[in-house]
């Protein structure tokens, strides 16, 4: 019976791969790294699983001739590195073109007109290149007439360095490109255990029920990663923590943990709800930065098991620049009114790692005494990782077996993805780079979510230059900075323990 019920769990946990209409894709910044790490790892995953018609093309914008055949090589490399056999690395090249043009100059821009040619599929455009290319690339493919009218643009993040910035990306884009077919993509929303966030919440009545400043004491976001700067030193200086994780994938954790019930599981619905939190976060303004935020730059220490170069060494010169951010915030609404939420990142920390840590209230009261086992009842804690191991976890107290003097420990109700379904978790991008062709925009940000998210980190950045220009310097491979510690333990809480999910 054992071996038949293994047989139905992995009938019933078979990942459902649905197939997407004939589609063009091209890729501005092919041969950046997030391109190579990616997104061609991620469309090579969907091409075995069957998701792309046999029709499909995927063309890569290149700017030196050498890497017309340079760059499917690495592209090669990097898919034989993940274990792809070689008969299905070279099945996926063939669908690879590779157009030599500057996105910068008009006049190149037939290149890629002949490449698509007048073909009616869904043509969709990846533009993973800085912010500062996202307007021209926009501008000239609708002067080249390549735009048609199922063609779509996908925005990488950050989108622009602050709300100005932002505003001016989305209103020249809006005057190309409808709504409905701009794509502002965070990696972070095609997790799966972000988009479980839903289900969890609202299918859910256990949850549903207690998920209030009524039975939750406190909420953690950690986002913590162990490399520096790697290859984003141009880039990373100039932008720093808050705008490059915190503006983004750590608000957007905020959003789909905070939101109230949208009416359906649609894409401007749920949009709608995140857009509210957003409008509720409560403003950190002016010397309030030094209270509620703490900014720390990474020096000199062990990181995963070697000596680590600080920040400037790595870097070649004197900064300013975060590399750790925390911030205690709360949420103006009757939901979450009185809740401290406490968001961390920070490049460079002690372990990879991403969470929410949901405390919930101790009991009111407790009917086993102060006996010795029995005198310390700790709170529940729900844990939702996000990464390494996708899974959630639920901690409560339970007795220890025996019938002599009684002890209550707390024990973890633990749900990993990889034992419980039995299958591979996709990649955020395998899923992301299908709804676009698909059409569907529920895990992607709205022109008023982004500008939203800026109007409220934007007054940090100010109080920061103004009252806190000095980041905090906290040990390689640590957990930050000691005021980051000192920034929730003032509130008689704690940092929730990493190791709770091993």
């Amino acid at each position: 019976m054992d071996a038949i019920a293994d047989r139905v769990l992995k009938l019933e946990t078979v990942p459902e791969r649905t197939p997407v209409p004939p589609f063009d894709l091209v890729i501005f910044g092919a041969g950046g790294d997030l391109a190579l790490r990616k997104l061609f790892p991620a469309l090579a995953q969907r091409n075995e699983e069957g998701v792309l018609p046999e029709e499909s093309r995927i063309l890569g914008i290149v700017r030196k001739a050498e890497d017309v055949e340079g760059l499917p090589n690495e592209v090669a490399k990097k898919l034989k590195d993940s274990g792809l056999p070689a008969d299905r690395i070279a099945a996926f090249l063939h669908r690879l073109t590779m157009v030599q043009m500057d996105a910068l100059k008009p006049e190149t821009y037939a290149a890629l007109k002949t490449a698509l040619g007048d073909s009616d599929r869904v043509r969709s455009f990846y533009l993973s290149t800085p912010p500062d290319l996202f307007i021209p690339i926009c501008e000239n493919l609708s002067k080249a007439e390549i735009l048609t009218p199922t063609s779509r643009v996908i925005l990488e993040k950050p989108l622009g360095r602050d709300l100005a910035s932002a505003r001016a990306i989305n209103d020249a884009v809006a005057k190309i490109l409808p709504e409905s077919r701009t794509y502002r993509i965070d990696h972070y929303l095609g997790k799966e255990t972000v988009q479980n966030l839903l289900v969890l919440r609202f299918a859910n009545t256990l949850f549903e029920r207690s998920w209030s400043s009524r039975d939750i004491d406190n909420v953690q976001i950690t986002v913590a990663e162990t490399v520096g700067l790697e290859q984003r030193a141009g880039y990373y200086d100039k932008a720093g923590h808050l705008r490059d994780m915190v503006q983004n994938h750590v608000l957007q954790l905020l959003c789909l943990f905070a939101i109230e019930p949208p009416n359906l599981l649609e894409a401007d619905a749920v949009r709608d709800e995140k857009v509210r939190v957003l409008k509720a976060l409560r403003p950190i303004v002016g010397p309030d930065v030094q209270r509620y935020t703490v900014r720390g730059q990474y020096g000199p220490g062990v990181a995963e098991g070697a000596r680590a170069k600080g920040y400037v060494d790595e870097l070649g010169q004197l900064s300013n620049t975060e590399t750790f951010v925390a911030i205690r915030c709360e949420i103006d609404t009757w939901r979450w009114a009185g809740v401290p939420i406490f968001l961390r990142t920070g490049k460079r920390l002690a372990q990879r790692y991403s969470e929410i840590a949901v405390t919930f209230k101790p009991v009111p009261h407790s009917i086993f005494g102060a006996a010795p086992g029995c005198d310390q009842l700790n709170a529940n804690r729900l844990v939702i990782r996000l990464q390494p191991d996708d899974g959630v976890q639920l901690q409560l107290m339970m007795k220890v077996p025996g019938s002599g003097k009684l002890k209550i420990v707390p024990r973890q109700l633990d749900l990993r993805y990889d034992t419980a379904f039995g299958v591979r978790s996709p990649d955020a991008y395998e899923r992301l780079l299908t709804d676009v062709i698909r059409g569907d925009q529920t895990l992607f940000m709205r022109r008023d979510e982004v500008e939203q998210a800026w109007s409220w980190i934007d007054p940090i950045l100010a109080g920061w230059q103004e009252y806190y220009p000095q980041p905090h310097r906290y040990a390689a491979g640590s957990w930050g900075p000691s005021q980051a510690i000192g920034l929730i333990e003032r509130e008689g809480r704690s940092w929730a323990d990493p190791e709770l999910m091993e």
